[in-house]
């Protein structure tokens, strides 16, 4: 495997390089170079993996606090009901299931009201 199809890897593994990159805080040709000089000592990639780790809790926390929370719970309910729903059709027997024939069964010999 080349030197470049080992970073790609690297880089899939890790996709805050990505979000770097994106942000204009790295290029690829830089990252490159670190992986060619250092390989994938974490010491080399301090900068760049450990400040993603804590930016992603940030932007995890903002989505946390963007979530509507009555809209969410509105559709909890509504997975309930259909819930509930399909519950009482799988649970309910049809009427003629449960037939077991006439109480007063007729004497053999009267067939059609003989």
């Amino acid at each position: 495997m080349s030197k470049k199809e080992e970073f790609k890897a690297f880089a899939k593994n890790h996709p805050e390089l990505v979000s770097k990159v994106h942000q204009k805080d790295a290029s690829w040709q830089e990252l490159y170079e670190i992986y060619d000089i250092y390989g994938e000592d974490t010491r080399a990639w301090d900068k760049y993996l450990k400040e993603s780790s804590t930016s992603n809790l940030s932007n995890l926390s903002d989505i946390v606090k963007k979530i509507d929370m009555d809209s969410v719970q509105k559709h909890i309910s509504t997975a309930q009901k259909a819930l509930d729903l399909v519950q009482e059709l799988t649970n309910k027997t049809p009427t003629n299931a449960s037939f077991k024939g006439p109480a007063n069964p007729r004497p053999i010999n009267h067939f059609f009201e003989d």
